[in-house]
């Protein structure tokens, strides 16, 4: 029988990740949510003016035979700016934050150990994602929910979305799965 592992992750706007790791090998379930504050069951315009503490996320399950937990943030840190505090591009706030959620001491280290790396080698400032215990995940409402494939003529999909899908083809087109480019 197949061992699945799950990853949370933030990245910015939710509909981003989840976008892109609806298309990778390997991952088998995404779901947009929110977590890393102090509300349970918050709503999207709750969290969206801060007044929840948490941040747009994802949670990943997915078939570490597959793909590893490295891989999957070498995605996360590949598709998004986590030397940006509190924001991607025009999207401002704390929800925006980039975080790792990580589910167990494994976790937490490969995070560190990365960041630690791609900050002496990759990045011109220093990386500000925080790597923090998952606490409570929240899924976001039905129509957060594989967003993108939903609205692909949207312009914030368009405008913000495609350029990360591009980055994902560029430097994972191995990790795509067939059909999904």
């Amino acid at each position: 029988m197949a061992t699945t592992e799950t990853a949370t992750l933030a990245s910015g706007c939710f509909w981003c990740a989840d976008a892109i790791f609806r298309k990778v090998k390997g991952v088998l379930q995404v779901e947009s949510g929110f977590t890393g504050g102090r509300v349970k069951n918050p709503a999207y315009r709750e969290v969206v003016h801060e007044l929840t503490g948490h941040a747009e996320a994802v949670q990943l399950v997915f078939d570490p035979d597959i793909i590893s937990y490295r891989e999957i943030l070498l995605i996360f840190f590949t598709t998004h700016d986590p030397t940006s505090l509190n924001r991607q591009g025009h999207d401002i706030g704390t929800h925006y934050r980039s975080a790792i959620f990580y589910h167990n001491n494994k976790q937490k280290e490969v995070a560190e150990s990365l960041i630690s790396a791609l900050d002496q080698s990759t990045f011109d400032n220093k990386i500000v994602t925080e790597v923090v215990p998952v606490k409570a995940f929240y899924k976001a409402e039905d129509y957060h929910q594989d967003f993108y494939r939903r609205n692909t003529e949207y312009p914030y999909c368009q405008v913000v979305i495609n350029p990360k899908l591009n980055k994902l083809r560029q430097y994972f087109a191995d990790k795509i799965i067939a059909g999904a480019e």
